[in-house]
């Protein structure tokens, strides 16, 4: 709560008592909102500069505030402010600091605003930095796992479904299947930015200004496009924080996916990879381990990304116009979720730089399954002309053969595939060759080596 010189609150006149302890205690936010100081001290410039230009502020007056502002910020950076948990806020403890360093006409400075415009406009501008730097961020994460990708393209491994192995593909082709849910991420956070694009500042607290304030103006000053367009929805609005909260759970599911992926191929079971010693930690009793801790951290952090979306929709599900103390807890959600994601992508990029992926095994449990079973499928359908169907039923006896015979299908011969099938030819043994069968599959978005090789190319010039 803002004080005057008489070492009041400001609305000591109209409320006679003091706010109970208690809820002095709970309802302060300066610990959790200081770090939009800023984002406030910007606002608040920009908003007695437009009072200036309206001639409903003085240039001494604008001048002396500016340069309070501005001493206030230094002070703050140089960990030199004393934060007040009785004054609320971050707004009331810079204006009550503005008080101290100018006198009075720190009282010019709320002219035509209110705290609610006040603080979805410092939130936004800092939504709008926050985005950005999660942006690069993951532009960071995909060049690294594009390079590992660069140096994996003719790795070869199972493709799984049900976590059974499927068909073999490029271990560059896996990867690159991030790349594409991690560009759905930037997406996802570029486009909020247009949702951020609009300035809340001069609504006051939910009906407007009479004073002839220029919010264009403002606008401008504050980049962004322009003004809000409904006063009332303008103090109401928490979307952009639940599109902020949802882009960043989806994000955290894509993270949580490659790190359990890695998880399981790191496991004694698959050994498919093998975790520097960097990425990895020990054991209290068990001398040999070495545990995929920073893995396992990125897949249960997930889940408090989602508590935070689910909070914040709980909150505005049944919440009435404008605004209500509900809303003060928006903040320390999206606050803790940027914290959250921001490690959480900095440690999966730095997994990404310190894992090897273990080949001989890769190509080993490739050829384990009967991972080319499809392609004599496809083979049997273009080379003989019969309906998929009945290929499926024929390559299906063949692998039940193998099978029984517990053996793989590059090891059948020709005469044991002519008993099941007798027009199958010597042109058959091909098929179950894994690298010929990851090169047949040239359909746009397959694994092929040249496709993967061109995907890589586009990733490399796109982020540029």
């Amino acid at each position: 709560m803002v004080q005057n010189k008489n070492n009041k609150a400001i609305w000591n006149i109209r409320i006679k008592k003091d706010t109970s302890s208690i809820f002095k205690k709970v309802g302060s936010s300066i610990n959790v909102d200081k770090r939009l100081f800023k984002e406030d001290i910007r606002g608040s410039i920009a908003h007695v500069e437009m009072l200036f230009k309206q001639k409903i502020l003085s240039f001494k007056i604008k001048n002396k505030i500016i340069w309070g502002l501005n001493k206030i910020q230094n002070e703050i950076i140089k960990k030199k402010f004393n934060f007040n948990s009785n004054l609320e806020d971050i707004h009331m403890n810079i204006e009550n600091r503005l008080f101290e360093i100018i006198g009075e006409d720190a009282g010019f400075i709320h002219t035509g605003r209110s705290r609610n415009d006040q603080v979805i406009t410092d939130f936004k501008l800092w939504l709008k930095s926050a985005t950005n730097e999660v942006i690069g961020h993951l532009n960071k994460l995909t060049k690294v796992i594009i390079k590992d990708a660069e140096k994996n393209i003719k790795t070869i491994m199972p493709g799984f479904t049900h976590l059974k192995n499927a068909q073999p593909v490029s271990f560059a082709h896996y990867l690159l299947a991030y790349v594409e849910m991690f560009e759905r991420d930037k997406i996802r956070f570029k486009n909020n930015l247009e949702n951020l694009s609009e300035n809340p500042l001069g609504v006051a607290a939910l009906a407007g200004t009479s004073f002839n304030i220029d919010r264009n103006y403002t606008s401008k000053k504050l980049k962004f496009k322009k003004p809000t367009n409904n006063s009332i929805d303008t103090v109401s609005d928490r979307d952009f924080v639940l599109d902020f909260l949802y882009s960043v759970s989806v994000c955290s599911i894509h993270i949580s996916r490659l790190a359990e992926e890695f998880i399981i191929w790191n496991s004694d079971a698959f050994r498919l990879i093998k975790l520097n010693d960097k990425v990895v930690t020990g054991s209290s009793i068990m001398p040999h381990k070495k545990n995929p801790d920073p893995l396992e951290y990125l897949r249960g952090k997930t889940g408090n990304s989602f508590g935070n979306l689910f909070s914040m929709l709980t909150i505005l599900k049944g919440l009435p116009l404008s605004y209500f103390k509900d809303l003060q807890d928006d903040k320390e959600l999206v606050f803790k979720s940027f914290d959250q994601i921001k490690n959480c992508i900095l440690i999966l990029t730095e997994v990404l730089k310190n894992f090897t992926p273990n080949k001989k095994r890769m190509y080993e449990l490739a050829n384990i399954g009967y991972t080319t079973s499809t392609d004599l499928a496809d083979y049997i359908v273009k080379s003989h002309n019969l309906p998929f169907r009945k290929a499926y039923q024929i390559t299906s006896k063949i692998v039940n053969y193998a099978e029984n015979k517990n053996i793989k299908l590059n090891e059948l011969t020709l005469k044991e595939l002519k008993k099941i099938e007798p027009k199958l030819n010597e042109d058959v043994l091909k098929l179950f060759d894994l690298e010929n069968s990851i090169k047949s599959k040239k359909s746009y978005g397959g694994t092929s080596f040249e496709n993967v090789k061109k995907m890589i190319k586009k990733y490399k010039k796109e982020s540029k």
